[in-house]
């Protein structure tokens, strides 16, 4: 089930949101340090993060799936958001460098369809990175994290699904170990425990990032129907019955 763009809007609005925001900021941008003159697409909620590239992208868009709902973004100035079928993106083949999903693989409807979707609108060099909610982190069991709803994933199961739909998985990442706490004490020393995390319990932060790659020559295999001969009995007509064909 998507989680309300208005949510999570309030979220990253308040201490606690903005925090999650710059430690998951920091892990994308480690992934992704230069992205000068690439077209980017973003699929889910993903504004909070597309503004850091806003500037040094080619183009950005914000995809929103319909089920999520569509805020306008970026605040005064013309819009960069577009309300789309998660299973159908109205963008063309091979157009895309960079895709980056957050708060959007955990919610989907039609996963394999959206991640499809996001393969075909990537260019034959093109990267998606996903920020999903990690399953052994105390994020995907707060409720009060947006991160606690839908499905978390440990990185094996993504690399897993990543590789069913036709990529290859490149880096894999865990960022947001901060409890969600909105504790004074917390937010202020989030930078700390980012590096005391990934040195003492790098398996347990709050999300996984995982980049992946497209694999171009991936084939998808191809049902053929085959009709087989029936027979149906024809009430009689001149008291004679008669088989007749069917497919």
């Amino acid at each position: 089930m998507w989680i309300d763009a208005v949510d999570l809007r309030e979220f990253y609005a308040t201490p606690l949101g903005g925090m999650a925001n710059r430690m998951i900021l920091q892990g994308i941008r480690e992934i992704w340090p230069d992205v000068s003159g690439l077209d980017m697409l973003g699929v889910g909620y993903t504004t909070p993060y597309l503004g850091l590239f806003k500037g040094e992208a080619h183009r950005t868009i914000a995809a929103m799936p319909a089920r999520q709902g569509v805020l306008h973004w970026p605040p005064g100035e013309p819009g960069l958001t577009t309300l789309v079928d998660e299973g159908e993106l109205p963008f063309a083949d091979l157009s895309m460098d960079r895709v980056l999903m957050v708060h959007s693989i955990e919610c989907a409807e039609q996963l394999r369809h959206m991640l499809r979707e996001v393969w075909r609108v990537l260019s034959d060099s093109g990267r998606v990175l996903i920020v999903a909610p990690n399953r052994r982190g105390i994020w995907a069991r707060m409720e009060a994290s947006p991160f606690a709803h839908g499905q978390p994933y440990s990185p094996k199961q993504l690399s897993r699904l990543l590789r069913d739909t036709m990529y290859t998985p490149v880096r894999t990442e865990i960022a947001l170990y901060a409890p969600p706490s909105g504790a004074r004490l917390i937010l202020g020393g989030a930078a700390a425990w980012e590096q005391v995390g990934r040195r003492v319990f790098p398996a347990f932060g709050g999300v996984v990032m995982i980049e992946a790659a497209k694999e171009i020559y991936a084939g998808q295999p191809v049902t053929q129907r085959v009709s087989k001969r029936a027979y149906a009995l024809v009430p009689p007509s001149g008291g004679t019955n008669r088989a007749r064909d069917t497919y």
